[in-house]
């Protein structure tokens, strides 16, 4: 607070420090004459017009950045996340302090999972280890039959715990195979690929029947489906190989329930904590929420970005053409005579209009000529650190200059309506 006082109060008294010398340096026959008239030096118009032009450049910067970070936030909102995003609803369980384990705790969720799927208004009922996109995830070096290591060759593949009907109720395709189902639980262990990790390993050879061991692990596994590719830890990660597992063939299963609903998952949760809580009285419900919201708390970043750019970016125009007001006013008042002699002499008011237009396109393009290179090299340095942001694309500048020319413009108006409107012979009695 501090901080921000003093500099307000520095930038104050700088801004004020220099017309008040400016005044006393002037003299009185000087101060005396009309409005109209001279005073103003070659200099003093061209050292308005660089600020005018600077202001200029600096929000075409801030417009295209505003309008590059706001394009990214809505491309990361509408990206295709392998699953359907809408209608989920997720509940988070915490089985430790609840003393059940093993297959007490396994089928305590088989029966939570019959009760949930039977409410009023639920498609689609599963759990797993951790949902898509809550930055909870793990890896191992994995080993496949039949497939010869290069060196170098990076062995870790995501590896994701799931129950049966997880793919059905995300909505990611099953592509080939089938899915996991209750009748795995103590027989051979099983496990379903995504398509990034079955074009690595096969090809174009068939998957299903393949055996698969990880590090540390004696048991192998047997591929039985593939499914189509998703988003895993963040959204912002590249497609990475991934391994699903059958949550039912492991000790003790995690719970992180996912509920597809045909109405809005808000009004379902309400529901949900009594019938959790009536079939497993010990756990605790830690958190429940929906899909949309926890893919929204991962984009905080871009979404604070794109508000504080959008904000600077309006606010950075807004004084550009105050700024190019307030200067075209001035200019018009001081021409006036000029103005008078000009429409004495026959000039129409488009003429009029043309010569105050000239003067503020001149300012715009001086500023376009500076802003739009700073702004080409500002894209590419705000690539270069934010990922997934498009560098190549010229859009965000079009649209920042076509955005300060059209505030120009708008900004020029009154001014130039001014002018048109001058009555020679008033404007006469001046000189």
């Amino acid at each position: 607070m501090f901080f921000t006082t003093a500099v307000t109060a520095l930038t104050a008294l700088l801004f004020g420090l220099f017309p008040a010398l400016r005044s006393l340096r002037s003299a009185a026959t000087q101060s005396l004459r009309p409005a109209s008239g001279g005073g103003e030096t070659r200099s003093r118009r061209f050292f308005g017009n660089c600020l005018v032009a600077a202001q200029v450049a600096l929000s075409v910067v801030l417009l295209s950045a505003a309008v590059q970070f706001v394009r990214h936030l809505s491309n990361l909102e509408h990206l295709d996340l392998g699953f359907q995003r809408d209608q989920l609803l997720l509940i988070s369980l915490d089985p430790q302090h609840s003393g059940l384990q093993g297959e007490q705790l396994s089928q305590g969720y088989r029966e939570l999972l019959g009760r949930l799927q039977a409410i009023p208004g639920v498609r689609s009922v599963s759990f797993c280890g951790a949902t898509p996109l809550s930055g909870a995830g793990a890896n191992r070096g994995v080993t496949v039959a039949g497939h010869e290591l290069k060196p170098g060759e990076i062995r870790n593949v995501s590896e994701i715990w799931i129950a049966p009907k997880y793919f059905e109720t995300l909505g990611t395709p099953l592509l080939a195979g089938r899915d996991f189902a209750f009748r795995d639980q103590g027989r051979p262990r099983v496990a379903i690929i995504n398509q990034t990790m079955a074009r690595y390993y096969f090809a174009d050879r068939s998957p299903i029947g393949t055996s698969v061991s990880f590090d540390g692990d004696d048991q192998p596994y047997e591929i039985v489906g593939v499914v189509a590719d998703s988003k895993l830890y963040d959204i912002r990660e590249p497609t990475q190989r991934a391994i699903y597992f059958n949550i039912f063939q492991q000790p003790s299963p995690r719970s992180q329930f996912i509920v597809r609903t045909n109405i809005s998952p808000a009004a379902l949760s309400a529901q949900v904590v009594p019938i959790v809580h009536s079939f497993l009285k010990a756990v605790t419900v830690t958190r429940v929420t929906t899909m949309v919201d926890q893919i929204d708390e991962t984009i905080v970043p871009e979404r604070l970005i794109a508000l504080l750019s959008g904000w600077f970016g309006a606010l950075g125009a807004l004084l550009a053409a105050v700024g190019l007001y307030g200067l075209l006013s001035y200019a018009v008042a001081r021409r006036i005579n000029e103005i008078g002699i000009r429409v004495a002499l026959g000039a129409t008011r488009g003429h009029v209009t043309r010569m105050v237009l000239r003067d503020a396109l001149g300012m715009v393009c001086a500023g376009l000529a500076v802003g739009v290179p700073i702004a080409f090299w500002g894209k590419r340095v705000a690539a270069s650190v934010i990922a997934r942001l498009p560098a190549e694309s010229v859009t965000p500048i079009v649209l920042g200059s076509l955005g300060m020319i059209a505030l120009a413009l708008l900004a020029t108006f009154v001014p130039a309506r001014r002018a048109t409107r001058v009555d020679p012979m008033v404007a006469l009695r001046y000189e």
